[in-house]
């Protein structure tokens, strides 16, 4: 399975530049475009057409199992349109950190999970629980990030998962079976494309990775990274920092805007920024 996984990734950073670039945009351009003619068409006809129908897409009007996700998902303008900016904000940020390509498979696979699901489970698919599971993934990337919210309340964004994932959890115990089962159903894409990384946005995390840390002593020497010997810092090397990537070997001193990680599949205790945490050879 990790070789597996390795090798995706590989695969994803070859073609990182291939696909749509911001899609998110595009799909936030599609909804604010329905929003309006919904507004004019008072017959309801669009939605009609739109709309995810199991016994329309049997009988051929496959346009359904991508046209719901334009459907706006909330009928107040405000709410809507903060909503809208905030998708393409969490676009635009995992495009930059996946690459085009990734992006563009995790939101058409999710669409595809959602699309299965529904068909099996006989209910209609909602574009919501893809929407969370960009959230939930844009936490994962920054748990400690601060968004405001409604653009008045502060809130880190792992706060705002265990949110969702609470929401979640009474709908899969609170639902009748078998329609219980979507949103677990829903969410699974992001479990796919994270794996283990969820540990960084629930309750306690630091406590267990903390633990593991100290039951897996460092390496007395790091091995020298594969292909960017040649990276220059950009500070003194004799500046203190707090956090290096084994890769390319950027800090947080030379790169203050720059994300760090730490991997849980290699042996030791090695961190890594955002652009190799998902690619880099494990070391055992």
């Amino acid at each position: 399975m990790n070789n597996l996984r390795r090798n995706f990734e590989r695969f994803f950073y070859r073609h990182r530049n291939k696909g749509i670039p911001n899609l998110m945009l595009w799909i936030a351009i599609g909804n604010a475009l329905v929003y309006v003619l919904t507004l004019i068409d008072r017959s309801g006809m669009l939605y009609t057409w739109l709309h995810f129908s199991r016994s329309a897409i049997l009988h051929g009007q496959v346009w359904r199992l991508i046209s719901y996700i334009f459907l706006p998902n909330d009928n107040n303008l405000i709410f809507f349109a903060i909503m809208l900016v905030f998708y393409v904000q969490i676009g635009r940020f995992m495009e930059s950190h996946w690459g085009t390509f990734k992006f563009n498979m995790f939101y058409l696979t999710g669409i595809l999970i959602m699309d299965i699901a529904a068909l099996v489970l006989n209910c209609s698919a909602s574009v919501n629980y893809l929407n969370i599971s960009l959230i939930l993934s844009f936490a994962t990337f920054i748990p400690e990030s601060r968004v405001m919210l409604f653009f008045i309340i502060p809130l880190k964004m792992k706060y705002l998962a265990w949110f969702y994932f609470a929401v979640t959890a009474l709908q899969v115990l609170t639902s009748p079976f078998p329609y219980n089962l979507f949103p677990l159903f829903a969410l699974l894409n992001y479990f796919l494309y994270f794996g283990r990384d969820v540990l960084t946005v629930l309750p306690f995390s630091d406590r267990l990775t903390g633990r593991v840390r100290r039951q897996t002593p460092p390496p007395k020497a790091r091995p020298n990274p594969n292909w960017a010997d040649g990276y220059k810092a950009k500070q003194a090397p004799q500046q203190p920092y707090r956090h290096k990537c084994t890769v390319c070997g950027r800090t947080d001193v030379d790169s203050p805007g720059l994300e760090f990680r730490y991997c849980s599949r290699c042996n030791g205790y090695y961190c890594y920024c955002m652009e190799h945490i998902n690619n880099h050879e494990h070391i055992q």
